[in-house]
């Protein structure tokens, strides 16, 4: 069974609640570690958060959603072996996985719908990293 973790900043939590019992429905243990309403908070503690969760190898998935996803894949990717991809369509979805091993899948809340983030994520999650020559450019990142 696959773990993943979420995380959201204020503008992402209704978007990460979807997320979060559409992963319960596919019977995925899921830890959610905030924020938990919308009231503001920083969305570089989240994705540290979910970062540090993701390295210590407890869970192998991140799905981090904030107003944008910039502010998240920002922070994110200042982790050792976190590769988080903002994704925004099929295309960008697929190759995140398939040529970047992406192990954490970032979404804007206010840039995408419903029906595509629940779409996207669930592409991110049976897309299988192609390996081959990717693995030597995933190793110099």
């Amino acid at each position: 069974m696959k773990k993943i973790v979420l995380a959201s900043d204020h503008a992402g939590y209704s978007l990460k609640e979807l997320l979060k019992k559409f992963l319960l429905k596919k019977n995925y243990l899921v830890k959610d570690v905030g924020t938990t309403n919308q009231d503001k908070v920083d969305y570089p503690d989240f994705a540290h958060k979910l970062s540090k969760i993701i390295k210590s190898k407890k869970y192998t998935i991140g799905v981090l959603v904030c107003g944008s996803g910039q502010g998240m894949i920002m922070a994110a990717n200042k982790h050792k072996n976190i590769r988080a991809a903002l994704c925004y369509n099929v295309k960008s979805t697929k190759l995140s996985r398939l040529h970047n091993d992406a192990n954490v899948i970032t979404l804007g809340s206010r840039l995408i719908s419903k029906k595509n983030a629940l779409k996207y994520l669930n592409i991110f999650l049976k897309t299988k990293f192609e390996g081959g020559r990717h693995k030597k450019r995933i190793r110099k990142i």
